[in-house]
């Protein structure tokens, strides 16, 4: 077995089910996905070089209207519902903010 190292202090997984159906629908213009949208607001790197991962999952079975399920790890009790369209922004601060469970 081989390990590979991580800068990651945890994960945001994004429900891919969602972010396909909403076609986009965050970022700048609307147009980007919400997982694509994340990284560029949360300023991380490519890869496991990134401070927290984020990474798009299957379904989750939550399945809101307009909105699109997210979960971090760090907090895995806690799961967040991101409505279509919603700021980036004050998302980003709340993940970057958040010590380690």
């Amino acid at each position: 077995m081989r390990h590979v190292r991580s800068s990651w202090s945890g994960a945001v997984l994004v429900c891919g089910k969602c972010s396909r159906k909403l076609d986009g629908g965050f970022g700048d213009k609307g147009r980007s996905s919400l997982a694509k949208a994340l990284r560029r607001a949360l300023g991380l790197k490519k890869g496991r070089k990134a401070a927290l991962g984020v990474v798009e999952t299957g379904c989750l079975k939550v399945c809101p209207k307009g909105a699109a399920v997210l979960v971090d790890t760090r907090r895995p009790g806690d799961w967040l519902i991101m409505p279509e369209g919603a700021e980036m922004d004050e998302l980003a601060r709340r993940l970057m903010d958040q010590p380690p469970a």
